[in-house]
């Protein structure tokens, strides 16, 4: 599969080191001579320096024969013209990168006439992941499949855990009457991701992921050492569109939302758009203010400024004031691995999120849906079962399925199923799957 990308920021790199995994033609084009030079010091592409909207350097690395150009680039409006221009040079399927979410909300606009296929806003996106993130409130990561018959659910464990110093093995043995499968486990201070076996042992500080069929999801907070609690007051600090958009998806959902943007023409702004959201003009960086505004009396706060280490510490002070549910937006990808050794629930980066969003479409196979874990790199796949299928040849524990990966269930008929060892996967069925990037490639051959 030929794949160019335009633009070699954080999106593009993320694509292009999920790529690199599996021997794709991979192509990155970019203006950024430094980018392109750590990219070629760590990557497995072809780099080329350059401007993609340029029809000659287009034509020169192949356009014509590109099963996808995906344009990721900076500017929303360069996203547009790399994919008109690589579309009406050949490219079989286009993806831009964009800022206006207008064009996603039943756009009036059939943009696939101009040579655009599909169009991501990491915007939206990352608002769509904090309405989800509040929604599992003891969760610092969730992944609902099939509108949240099976979900993945990740969390740090905590002394009052009644899994700590138990193996995988003993503790599906003391809980039989809860359905879930332990997916992976990232353990502090280790960068390795960890596929669990029957005699690994949980500890204290673990960010564990696990799937739960959604029958189950109430029973597995006691395991946890949680409590299940609601959220309806929220504070979101910073006006920016993912604040704007966050706000208008809770209070859709009747949450009770205020938000503090210091900038006075942007506050009034959104106090005229969003009728159902308290807007407050100030300094939500000022423990002052945020005094003032009832900070103690909040469930969750929110903070999407455009300063990666506002964000961080805005949080760390609620979280101090007693908020019980913090999520902090960060550009920088290295704050995503410390989230849980600084106390705070959740970091989101929406060009990560992004890149996982945009490289479903590079999946070979019957892929249904793909999502990237936020503290871990690598994926978690929805695979539908085709006719003949590897995976469907054995009972699981006979299919010698890849160590760096493990079936986390499957939704058959409509209901959800536990992927034990003797169960026999079926033509139609819907599979869950936690892959390291290495064994991609040798998964997706189980199920073509």
């Amino acid at each position: 599969m030929k794949i160019i990308i335009a633009g070699a920021g954080d999106v593009g790199f993320h694509l292009a080191k999920l790529l690199s995994y599996e021997s794709q033609d991979t192509y990155i084009i970019d203006f950024d001579g430094d980018r392109l030079n750590y990219i070629n010091n760590h990557l497995d592409v072809i780099t080329k320096k350059g401007d993609a909207t340029s029809i000659k350097l287009l034509k020169e690395i192949g356009v014509d024969s590109a099963d996808l150009l995906i344009a990721v680039t900076e500017s929303q409006n360069t996203n547009f013209t790399i994919s008109v221009i690589g579309k009406s040079l050949g490219a079989k399927k286009t993806i831009a990168r964009i800022d206006n979410p207008e064009f996603l909300n039943e756009c009036e606009i059939d943009f696939k006439q101009f040579g655009v296929d599909f169009m991501i806003s990491p915007q939206e996106l990352a608002a769509n992941e904090i309405k989800m993130l509040l929604n599992q409130s003891s969760f610092n990561d969730t992944v609902a499949f099939e509108s949240g018959i099976f979900n993945v659910m990740g969390t740090a464990l905590t002394f009052n855990s009644p899994l700590i110093d138990l193996t995988v093995k003993q503790a599906k043995e003391k809980f039989a009457n809860v359905d879930f499968i332990t997916i992976a486990i990232k353990r502090e201070h280790e960068s390795q991701t960890l596929i669990p076996r029957g005699d690994t042992v949980y500890e204290v500080n673990d960010q564990v992921y696990f799937s739960v069929p959604n029958y189950s999801m109430k029973d597995l907070y006691p395991i946890l050492g949680k409590k299940q609690f609601n959220i309806k007051n929220v504070m979101i600090l910073g006006g920016s569109s993912i604040g704007e958009k966050t706000a208008r998806n809770l209070c859709e959902d009747n949450f009770n939302v205020k938000l503090i943007e210091k900038n006075k023409e942007k506050a009034e702004s959104l106090a005229e758009s969003l009728t159902n959201t308290l807007v407050i003009n100030a300094d939500g960086r000022s423990l002052e203010i945020l005094e003032e505004e009832n900070i103690r009396e909040m469930d969750a706060f929110i903070a999407v400024t455009g300063n990666s280490e506002t964000n961080i510490m805005s949080c760390l002070v609620a979280k101090s004031k007693g908020v019980k549910k913090t999520i902090a937006l960060v550009e920088n990808m290295d704050y995503i691995d410390i989230s849980q050794t600084i106390g705070i629930q959740s970091l989101i980066n929406k060009k990560l999120i992004a890149a996982s969003n945009i490289f479903k479409h590079i999946r070979k196979g019957e892929i249904l849906e793909l999502a990237n874990l936020h503290n871990i790199d690598a994926e978690v796949f929805e695979f539908e079962v085709q006719e003949n299928s590897k995976v469907t040849k054995a009972p699981i524990k006979d299919l010698r399925f890849p160590r760096e990966a493990v079936f986390g269930g499957l939704i058959r008929d409509g209901k959800a199923l536990m992927s034990f060892g003797n169960m026999q996967i079926q033509t139609g069925d819907k599979v869950i799957v936690f892959c390291l990037p290495e064994a991609i490639a040798t998964v997706e051959r189980f199920f073509k």
